[in-house]
């Protein structure tokens, strides 16, 4: 069991880092954990919404998706270009204890590859939370959103992950609690 501690320490890590690329637009917040929450539940909707998908399956892939983050840090794309992280090397030492750590390493890869049809939708889940992260910023005054917001919205290649980026982007960001105000 102390191996499965140290992985729960180790995910818990995600919740001290923040996401770089931030700085880079002046204002906005959030950490590695609140981006993967954020990924899962877009997920958790997706496989709600498309039944002939393996919901477990996708939601894994995005609860582990930057898990290798906790040892290499969040780069950015500015920082991509100068630094590169071994994220296959982190996930075989944080995978070695591990007695179901081919599985972990199994959902990242197919992740990367990109090539599954749950693969597919959970990186559009990756993009659609911070589709969702730029319309607030939008939405309360952050000019570099707009700049940031087509780069994003082009990057989802799957026609439920457009639809979802569609209605966000034609919601704005407190509709939601607005709807039921009352004194």
């Amino acid at each position: 069991m102390k191996s499965i501690a140290n992985l729960f320490f180790e995910m818990r890590m995600l919740k001290d880092i923040v996401r770089s690329g931030y700085a880079f637009l002046g204002s906005g917040s959030e950490s590695i954990a609140e981006h993967s929450f954020a990924v899962v539940f877009i997920c958790f909707t997706m496989s709600k919404l498309d039944t002939d998908i393996d919901g477990t399956k996708l939601m894994a892939m995005a609860l582990l998706h930057d898990l290798a983050e906790a040892r290499t840090g969040d780069l950015n794309y500015v920082q991509k270009k100068y630094t590169q992280a071994n994220e296959d090397k982190a996930i075989s030492h944080l995978i070695k204890p591990l007695p179901f750590g081919t599985d972990i390493k199994s959902l990242i890869d197919e992740f990367n590859l990109g090539e599954t049809k749950e693969a597919k939708l959970a990186k559009d889940a990756d993009q659609l939370s911070f589709v969702l992260e730029l319309k607030k910023l939008e939405d309360t005054g952050g000019r570099s959103a707009e700049k940031w917001l087509p780069i994003v919205l082009g990057r989802i290649k799957t026609q439920m992950g457009r639809q979802m980026a569609q209605s966000i982007m034609e919601t704005q960001w407190d509709e939601w609690w607005r709807n039921d105000y009352s004194e």
